[in-house]
């Protein structure tokens, strides 16, 4: 049963990498959408601009989320659903305003891997 465990522990510390791994993400987006010029001009392009204090403060919160997950799994796995959906929408958007596959590839990512984190639990 040794392997058993080991597996387990591994599976365990790769799932806790990828939680990490989003929320961090997610909370430096959130920051960047708040304060920085780059990300105001993105919104801006995605004809967002009145939406991008309310979806960085999301995205912040969701990050935030993520990592209070790894002590209450519940939060944990409605902040990647929530992440999950946001990120089908920046597909739409992205799709909308004609964004190539490569500029698309971001958000299909974090789309799939808060999916699982949603999906599989914390």
């Amino acid at each position: 049963m040794k392997g058993v465990s080991s597996a387990n522990r591994a599976g365990s510390a790769l799932k806790t990498a990828l939680i990490c791994f989003s929320s961090l993400s997610f909370i430096a987006y959130g920051v960047g959408a708040l304060f920085t010029t780059a990300m105001r001009h993105e919104f801006e392009r995605y004809q967002l601009g009145g939406q991008r204090i309310l979806v960085g403060l999301l995205q912040w919160a969701a990050g935030a989320g993520l990592l209070i997950g790894l002590y209450h799994p519940w939060l944990g796995q409605a902040a990647a659903g929530g992440l999950a959906l946001m990120m089908v929408v920046a597909l739409v958007v992205r799709f909308r305003i004609k964004d190539t596959p490569l500029q698309m590839l971001p958000a299909a990512g974090y789309l799939l891997l808060n999916a699982y984190l949603c999906i599989a639990g914390f």
